[in-house]
Parts: C-alpha cells; sequence; structure tokens
C-alpha cells in the first residue's frame, strides 16, 4: 500500500503545489545515512547492566539485542536499548546488558559490529531515554539550488518541519497498514505484530491530523482549544486563549501546538474520517490518548554542496525522524547496498 503524499509545510508556491525541490537518492553507501545517540543521564559507575556504545553497518537493532544477549547468556527481553536505529546505515546507539554472568566483551566479534564504550549503570536502559540523535546525511545527486533552494533550508533551521511519522513507522511500502487493518479486525496477532499494528493505528492517524494543519498553515501556530508542548520537555497545558505572550513563545519555539496520539481519552469527534474500526480497536486495547508535537525543531543544521552531492547536518530530539526533515527538502530515492 502507497502512502499518502501529506502536505509538505514549505515552498514559494501554492500550497496545492509545494514539493521538493531536489531529487536525490540516500543510502547509496551505508556512511551516506550515520547517526549518533546521545543518551540523557549520566552512569552511576556500578551496577549489574554493562552499557555497551556500539557501532554497527547494515544491521538491525533487534537482532543486534538477541546477539548480545546470546553472548552474554541472558534472555533477550533483558537487555535494553533506548530506541530502533535505521538498518541501512552506520549507526551508534547504547544497550545495557545484565553482566550476571560476568561477560568479557572484549573478545566479543560480530561482523560489521564494534562496541566503542563500555561503562557500568544500576538500571537497565529503556526505551526513550536518549535526548537526542545526530544526523550526517550525504543526498546524492543533488545539484546545487537556486536562492529558492537556500531559502528553503534557511526556513527549516528557523521554523522547524511538520512532525510527521517516517515511512519507516509504516514498514516496506506501507505493508504495516495491512496488519493494522487485521488487527482492527479483530485477529489474533502475536505480541510484537500487535504492538506493531498499534504503533503504526496511532502514527498514520497522527499524520492524517498534521496533514490538515499543514494544509490549514497551522501546523506552526498555537490556537484556542489546544494543548501546547514545552520544547524540550514534551510537558503539556491546555490553551483556553491565545494572547501576545503564547504567540511570541511559540514564533520563538519555546512552546509548540500539539496533536493527538489516539486512545482512550482522545476526542472521538476528531478521529479522521473512515477510520472508527481503528479508533474501536485502540479502546479495546485499552491504550491510552497521548500528544504529540505538530512541530519539530531542527538543531544545529549545516549543509554543503560538493560534486553532485548534498551533505546536511542535524540533530533531533527523541521520536523524531531524520526522514521528516529530508522530505521538505527533496524527493528522495533509497538506495540499499
Amino acid at each position: 500500500m502507497s502512502l499518502p503524499d501529506w502536505a509538505r509545510a514549505h515552498a514559494s508556491v501554492p500550497l496545492d503545489g509545494r514539493a521538493p525541490l531536489i531529487a536525490a537518492t540516500i543510502r547509496d553507501k551505508p556512511e551516506d545515512f550515520d547517526v549518533t545517540e546521545e543518551l540523557d543521564f549520566e552512569f552511576s559507575g556500578d551496577g549489574e547492566h554493562d552499557y555497551l556504545f556500539v557501532e554497527k553497518t547494515n544491521t538491525n537493532t533487534e537482532w543486534l539485542a538477541r546477539q548480545l544477549a546470546k553472548f552474554a547468556e541472558v534472555a533477550a527481553k533483558d537487555v535494553g536499548y533506548s530506541g530502533l536505529k535505521d538498518r541501512h546505515a552506520v549507526t551508534r546507539q547504547w544497550f545495557s546488558v545484565p553482566r550476571w554472568n560476568q561477560p568479557d566483551w572484549s573478545t566479543f566479534e560480530l561482523g560489521d559490529v564494534r562496541i566503542l564504550d563500555q561503562q557500568r549503570n544500576l538500571r537497565k536502559l529503556r526505551r526513550g531515554a536518549h535526548r537526542r540523535n545526530r544526523f550526517r546525511i550525504v543526498l546524492r545527486g543533488a545539484k546545487k539550488g537556486s536562492d529558492t533552494f537556500q531559502e528553503r533550508l534557511h526556513l527549516i533551521k528557523e521554523e522547524g518541519v511538520p512532525n510527521y511519522f517516517g515511512e519507516q513507522r509504516f514498514g516496506r511500502d506501507g505493508g504495516n497498514i495491512a496488519l493494522a487493518n487485521s488487527w482492527a479486525a479483530g485477529k489474533r496477532l502475536p505480541r510484537h505484530k500487535r504492538s506493531i499494528a498499534i504503533s503504526t493505528v496511532r502514527s498514520f492517524l497522527f499524520n492524517e491530523a498534521l496533514d490538515r494543519r499543514v494544509r490549514d498553515d497551522t501546523w506552526n501556530r498555537i490556537l484556542p482549544g489546544d494543548i501546547a508542548s514545552l520544547d524540550g520537555t514534551g510537558s503539556i497545558f491546555d490553551v483556553e486563549a491565545v494572547d501576545e505572550t503564547l504567540t511570541k513563545r511559540c514564533d520563538e519555539m519555546d512552546i509548540h501546538p500539539t496533536g493527538i496520539l489516539w486512545g482512550d481519552g482522545a476526542d472521538v469527534d476528531a478521529v479522521p474520517a473512515g477510520h472508527d474500526d481503528w479508533l474501536d480497536a485502540l479502546s479495546n486495547a485499552r491504550v491510552k490518548a497521548a500528544n504529540r508535537s505538530l512541530r519539530l525543531r531542527v538543531n544545529d543544521l549545516h549543509w554543503s554542496v560538493d560534486n553532485g552531492s548534498l551533505l546536511l547536518e542535524f540533530s533531533l530530539g527523541r521520536g523524531a525522524f531524520a526522514t521528516s526533515v529530508l522530505r521538505e527538502i527533496a524527493n528522495v530515492t533509497h538506495r540499499f547496498a
């Protein structure tokens, strides 16, 4: 299933014609998509968990976690990591592994995997425990743009981008949508696939709602009745009325409007049309509603063009997708090695 072409925010032409300014390919080589994770806490220096900072190339995060568990002779569920990283890339991320059996990590060898650092900590690494991811991405086949191209990059640096869930959330060719439909229709799924289905449903509905705000040109503005979030912390508060102070804080990206991650407690009337079955399934699964910022701040954005390639460097907070930044710049073709 092909995904909708959700609206882009930045362009110098009318909304219906908004499109990327260039065409390019990514992942010609694994090193063209480089990601480094930064945690949000200090290590205790002792405790029963080894924390391993691992560089991996063309390697799936979950698969690697199982290999670390096997080496340490512990259950896979006892290995922790903060987030899934792209497989077709060079990535550096932390894993926690119980040291109950005193594994000697200096003897660990596995293909394109290297342990760069080892620390100790009291507790297992939990999902979402990182502060940010730093990206270094090469777009090949991109030619140096006009002033409009430079303006687009400056706009992204100053104003951010719509905080869409990236295409990888929906599986290859949108295949997770079919899984979500089967789950909503009552099919019993293994726990892992059920989790994927729920995540797909919530992400798709959020993107649909964000698409409407982008088309209304309100994705980056606080409106009466919105729930706003504080930049960086994610703390939320209700907005009954919009005054000059709130408008200024939003313009300065101190606060952002949010959208709903659907579940129990969400406004049923706000659900995009045609998805009542998904909402019913979320309610039956007792998934609680939450909020996610509609706007994504793109930190430390730098770029350069050389020999037909555009190099982008930036960092994003947890839960954000680099592909949401790229889609505002380029019509990207993936080329896996």
